[in-house]
């Protein structure tokens, strides 16, 4: 599959380390080529924040960091984590060695984390960001701020959880084709199922990001828009089966219309109807 899938477990291990090694073993099963994850702490937030007990339950300690990360080696897929703040960049550049880091929609705002990304070029060849709430404009300033990153992707994407199907505003895609030409896009989606990543596909997205759980009835903002283990798999064969679909961009006869053709194209006689 040429498509980038990365599956976001994110906060949905619930702070239960022995959940979230299960989910890396099945999200590198289904097929995933990157398993993504948070770095952050709660008080990072500030102790204010109304969600600071609940980040406090889910803060993945560095030592679950460099277990993770292992575990991505032994399957054979990439570790990947959202950046917060300047602190948690240097802990996944300097200390976990990564070369690829994921920035929220939240931060797309952010130009002083953005430019502070920017100046680790030298080290960090691939960045994604999201781009849920931004507007064009803003976008744009953002990419200025990364501008000296090799591979900047994009992801359209809506923070709102689940993206209810009138929200999904897939042509936005399109949109951002036409105004970051140079840049790769692709869609961070959030929607129920698996049919807006499919047809972000048919658009042209190049990288698909979805949170991963065991099941999308479980308690949290994340899990009912998120993939199980059967629809990662098949979310897997959907896009493998629609890249050959979708071909090139040639307009012509395939090498298999060549028979069909020879039957089709004939003469017809002018008969008139009983």
């Amino acid at each position: 599959m040429k498509t980038v899938l990365i599956a976001e477990i994110g906060e949905n291990h619930y702070g239960r380390w022995d959940v979230c090694r299960g989910m890396v073993e099945e999200v590198a099963a289904g097929g995933a080529a990157v398993a993504k994850f948070q770095t952050y702490t709660a008080d990072q937030f500030g102790t204010d924040h109304p969600w600071h007990d609940w980040f406090q339950t889910v803060e993945m300690p560095q030592d679950v960091h460099f277990q993770m990360q292992q575990l991505c080696r032994d399957r054979s897929i990439e570790f990947l984590s959202s950046t917060f703040t300047r602190r948690s960049t240097d802990f996944l550049v300097e200390q976990m060695g990564l070369n690829s880091l994921k920035l929220a929609s939240s931060r797309i705002t952010d130009h002083g984390l953005l430019g502070y990304v920017n100046r680790y070029r030298e080290r960090v060849k691939t960045v994604y960001l999201s781009t849920g709430g931004a507007t064009t404009a803003e976008i744009r300033e953002a990419v200025h701020c990364l501008r000296d990153i090799e591979n900047l992707t994009l992801l359209h994407c809506v923070s709102q959880y689940p993206t209810e199907d009138a929200n999904v505003n897939l042509r936005a895609i399109r949109t951002m084709q036409r105004e970051f030409p140079e840049h790769r896009i692709g869609y961070s989606d959030h929607s129920r199922g698996i049919e807006a990543c499919l047809a972000a596909v048919a658009m042209g997205a190049e990288v698909l990001e979805k949170h991963f759980s065991y099941h999308t009835r479980m308690p949290g903002d994340d899990h009912q828009g998120a993939l199980t283990p059967e629809s990662l798999r098949c979310l897997v064969d959907q896009v493998s089966r629609l890249e050959v679909m979708l071909g090139s961009d040639h307009k012509g006869p395939v090498a298999d219309e060549q028979q069909a053709l020879a039957h089709l194209r004939v003469e017809m006689r002018e008969v008139d109807f009983d």
